[in-house]
């Protein structure tokens, strides 16, 4: 089966760059949003959002950044916090055909929010 005949051809190759990105966006924050979290296992954790994402369709790279000063801010005293949108820095790369998207989450201190939104597209 030809699922991009099938399912997408009503939609242009820039909108499912948007569309593949944006709902690997949202998976990564409802996923992993709440998830033990220290200093020790920030880089593992990261590496592991990462890797999940790069497995769904037309993503080319995700890059993820716990942001350290938000992580250090809310350690408890049993050496761990929960992570939270607010210590994402997470960019990911799709392309559909020659289209390339970059989708972004990143706490807007003006905003005091993790806001995600589409930073590219070529």
């Amino acid at each position: 089966m030809n699922v991009d005949e099938k399912y997408f051809s009503n939609i242009t190759s820039r909108e499912r760059a948007i569309f593949e990105g944006a709902i690997s966006m949202g998976a990564l924050f409802h996923q992993f949003v709440g998830t033990p979290v220290n200093k020790s296992s920030k880089k593992s954790l990261e590496t592991s959002m990462e890797e999940s994402l790069k497995l769904q369709p037309a993503i080319e790279d995700v890059d993820v950044k716990i942001r350290f000063d938000k992580l250090e801010e809310s350690m408890s005293g049993f050496d761990y916090t929960s992570l939270t949108g607010d210590m994402l820095d997470v960019k990911i790369y799709t392309k559909v055909k020659d289209v390339q998207a970059t989708i972004r989450i990143e706490f807007i201190e003006e905003l005091n929010y993790p806001l995600m939104y589409v930073e590219d597209i070529n």
